[in-house]
């Protein structure tokens, strides 16, 4: 053998030693979706039933885009999913989960939330909540190893703020319902009216059992009777029972703006600029439906651990939480902004739409509602508002 043939073969050898290596250090990542069933109220219509995998068909969408990109990078990433029937045992599901992967999306209520989150198991996890818009869990119930993707009531709230303030709609009247959602809805309406200067002249609480798809338009009328004039109703309505006999139905004819009428939401089918079409498309080709909110955060989940592993080439979730909440942290959302993460809470920044049913209005922040650092703070809980302190 001649020595330039000599040389060729280890070249060879080396290259295939290090493209071993290579494969060999390529970041594998594992992600749970738990899903937690809790019991639901019954609604006055089933008119809008909810999809058997809502959120769950975001989070599967998102893996089939980080496969896209991991393919050329020799990433691999799995999906683990695992749904608990009302009763059954959260964090039992949950230790079963964290014992395969620290990468966990999850659907379920606040409680089960916290008792996830604070387990000795998840201690060094990196948990997605893409469920719960509860303002607690980005302030004083916050916890550094739960991130969350779901827009919170409060990012919602201010947005709509935003729009009255825009259209000079400064007095406001609310009708909150009974659940528990209606009502942490409304309390973050009232932070929002405050915080942009407007005026809440009326409240009432609807509780009502009668049928309205047969008397709402003699009840809602005499309901709201009493309001006066105003420029605009809210209705805290979360679950969608009353909201929608509310609409055209008022003793004065006025908009109708909150769970119902024009309503701010973290997702919704007629988003359709920024490129966001494409991924609708991609989403009802594979489901066969439209995307929702709790889809898109579930998405956002995987795609944000997706996004940090391209970046870092890593799967170690200390290096990928802290990438997460740093400066250089970017996600394409298809809002028309990069979406990053609140380093003080762990919220995703994000525009909220503010629609109706067939169009969209309005994306918040609005111009001219200004921030010192970053205008997407102007929607939900500002640094000095946040009495977070597990992520300092």
């Amino acid at each position: 053998m001649t020595a330039v043939f000599m040389r060729k073969i280890w070249f060879a050898l080396i290259v295939a030693m290090a493209l071993t290596v290579q494969a060999a250090q390529a970041a594998s990542l594992t992600v749970g979706y738990l899903r937690i069933d809790a019991p639901m109220p019954p609604t006055l219509s089933n008119l809008d039933p909810l999809p058997e995998d809502d959120g769950l068909a975001g989070a599967r969408t998102g893996l089939s885009d980080n496969r896209t990109t991991g393919k050329f990078l020799g990433h691999e990433y799995t999906l683990i999913e695992r749904r608990v029937p009302e009763g059954g045992d959260a964090t039992e599901a949950a230790r079963e989960m964290l014992a395969m992967t620290p990468y966990l999306i999850l659907d379920a209520p606040d409680d089960a939330l916290l008792a996830i989150a604070d387990m000795d198991a998840a201690k060094d996890a990196l948990m997605f909540n893409a469920a719960s818009g509860t303002v607690a869990l980005r302030d004083d119930e916050c916890r550094a190893n739960l991130f969350h993707t779901l827009s919170s009531d409060a990012m919602r709230t201010d947005a709509l703020a935003q729009v009255f303030v825009r259209k000079r709609w400064t007095d406001l009247v609310m009708i909150a319902g009974i659940h528990p959602q209606d009502i942490a809805y409304a309390a973050a309406m009232r932070r929002s009216v405050r915080k942009f200067g407007l005026t809440l002249e009326g409240e009432k609480t609807w509780a009502f059992d009668a049928d309205m798809r047969r008397n709402a338009a003699q009840e809602v009328p005499l309901f709201t009777q009493d309001f006066g004039d105003y420029d605009a109703l809210i209705l805290a309505d979360e679950l969608h029972d009353f909201g929608r006999y509310v609409l055209y139905n008022t003793w004065v004819p006025r908009p109708v703006a909150g769970s119902e009428g024009l309503s701010p939401v973290g997702w919704s089918p007629v988003i359709e600029q920024w490129g966001a079409s494409q991924l609708h498309s991609r989403f009802r080709k594979a489901h066969a439906r439209p995307m929702t909110a709790r889809d898109y955060a579930a998405w956002a989940a995987i795609r944000t651990l997706g996004e940090a592993v391209t970046r870092t080439d890593t799967d170690d979730p200390e290096t990928l939480r802290a990438y997460i909440l740093s400066d250089a942290f970017e996600l394409g959302g298809f809002k028309g902004r990069p979406l990053t993460y609140r380093p003080w809470n762990g919220q995703l920044r994000q525009p909220i739409a503010v629609v109706h049913p067939r169009a969209l209005v309005k994306l918040a922040p609005l111009e001219g509602f200004l921030h010192k650092t970053n205008e997407l703070d102007s929607l939900g809980l500002d640094r000095p508002d946040s009495a977070c302190g597990a992520f300092e």
